[in-house]
């Protein structure tokens, strides 16, 4: 395997930087009671943001392919924010089911 000027610590450092900005943008979402488009939205934001710092700065594509999954991932949380804009009422009952005690 070729060497990218990137190690195995490093690479597992730049999964993890996203996700505790998608956690942490989720749990303050909750906390000032946003809307989950405006929360799936702000996730994408950051999710664009993490790809294009990491195609710039990351020396001979070591994390090109986790740009390219975050850009995706930004792809399908703008598909969430659309379809919660579109039918709130949707998500509103699916999150208020019950299982019933049997």
């Amino acid at each position: 395997m070729t060497h990218n000027e990137i190690d195995i610590d490093q690479f597992i450092l730049l999964t993890i930087y996203p996700s505790i900005a998608l956690f942490g943008i989720t749990f303050f979402a909750k906390k000032a009671n946003l809307v989950s488009s405006i929360q799936y939205c702000l996730q994408a934001f950051s999710c664009i943001v993490f790809s294009v710092t990491y195609l710039i700065f990351i020396p001979n594509g070591g994390a090109q392919g986790l740009a390219l999954v975050l850009l995706l991932f930004s792809g399908i949380l703008l598909l969430l924010a659309r379809k919660h804009t579109i039918h709130p009422e949707e998500n509103d009952k699916s999150s208020s089911k019950e299982i019933p005690f049997i």
